[in-house]
C-alpha cells in the first residue's frame, strides 16, 4: 500500500450537527464515506439527538460541547481528524480546535458559524439573526424571563420545510420533524466568554468553509461575511443546496470532503 493511501485510510471525519438536530442527520454522508474506506463518527451534543440531557440542563457552552470534547480526547492519536461542523456545530468544532490543536488535521465549517480570535461568536449571532423570518410554529423557552432572549428553540415543520429543507427530499424533512428537540441557545455575554479562541491554537489548524448558496437559514450573504471577516485557507461552494446539504446534496458534499481529506492528510 502506498504512503498516500495509508494516510487517507487514517483520515477520520468527526461530524457535529447544528441546532435542533443530532448525529442522525449525517447517516447518508457517513454511509458513503465508510463505503469508500474512511473512518467517520457522528455524535450528539448535549440535549440533542438521543443525548440524555434536556435543554434546561445545559447551562453553559462547555456543557453543550462536552460530548465532542470527550470523543476527540478518546480517539487514537494517529488518526488524522477532520472536524466537520454544520450550523451551530461550527462553534463546537472551534472550541475543540482550541483545546486539541495537535490532534486535528483540518476543520470544515459547513454553512456554519465560524468565530475566530478576533471575530466573536456574539457578533455572528447578531448578524445571522437579522432578516431571518422565524415562523410562528417555532417554539421557544425563556428560562431567564420573557424580557430576555430565549434559552432554547424547537423548530416547527413550517420553518423546517421552508428555511432548512426546501430542496431536500420530503422523507428527510419528515424524519427531522419526528426527531427534532428543544436545543439550547446562547446569548448571555458571560456565558459566551467561554468561547474564546487564540491564534496560537485555533489559528494553527487549516480551515475550510463550504458555502451553500441557496441556504435560507444561514443565508449565503452571512456565510460570505464570515469568510471575509475570518478568512479560511480554502472555500468551496455547493450550488443549489439548502441548509441541510447532507440531505439535499449528499454526493456533492462527500466529493468536497474527499478533496479536503486528500489535501490535508
Amino acid at each position: 500500500m502506498e504512503k498516500g493511501q495509508r494516510s487517507l485510510m487514517k483520515t477520520h471525519f468527526v461530524f457535529v450537527h447544528g441546532l435542533g438536530h443530532g448525529a442522525w442527520c449525517w447517516y447518508k454522508v457517513i454511509t458513503t464515506l465508510i463505503s469508500l474506506g474512511y473512518k467517520a463518527t457522528a455524535l450528539d451534543l448535549a440535549a440533542s439527538g438521543v443525548h440524555y440531557k434536556e435543554a434546561d440542563d445545559v447551562k453553559s457552552v462547555s456543557d453543550y460541547v462536552e460530548p465532542l470534547m470527550h470523543v476527540v480526547e478518546l480517539l487514537p492519536p494517529d488518526d488524522r481528524l477532520i472536524l466537520v461542523g454544520h450550523g451551530m456545530g461550527g462553534l463546537a468544532i472551534s472550541l475543540a480546535m482550541e483545546k486539541f490543536p495537535k490532534k486535528i488535521a483540518a476543520a470544515v465549517f459547513l454553512a456554519a458559524y465560524m468565530p475566530g480570535p478576533d471575530f466573536p461568536f456574539s457578533l455572528i449571532i447578531q448578524q445571522s439573526n437579522q432578516g431571518l423570518d422565524f415562523l410562528k410554529d417555532n417554539k421557544y423557552k425563556f428560562d431567564n424571563g420573557n424580557d430576555k432572549p430565549p434559552t432554547a428553540v424547537y423548530f416547527g415543520s413550517s420553518f423546517l420545510s421552508s428555511k432548512m429543507y426546501q430542496y431536500s427530499r420530503a422523507e428527510d424533512m419528515i424524519l427531522a420533524s419526528l426527531l427534532m428537540r428543544y436545543t439550547p441557545m446562547f446569548h448571555d455575554p458571560q456565558v459566551l466568554k467561554e468561547a474564546t479562541l487564540t491564534k496560537q491554537k485555533y489559528g494553527s489548524i487549516p480551515r475550510v468553509y463550504i458555502l451553500c448558496n441557496q441556504d435560507m437559514s444561514m443565508k449565503a450573504d452571512v456565510q460570505q461575511w464570515m469568510i471575509e471577516k475570518n478568512p479560511p485557507q480554502d472555500v468551496k461552494v455547493i450550488l443549489g443546496s439548502d441548509h441541510m446539504v447532507m440531505f439535499s446534496k449528499t454526493q456533492e458534499l462527500c466529493s468536497r470532503l474527499m478533496e479536503i481529506a486528500e489535501k490535508y492528510h
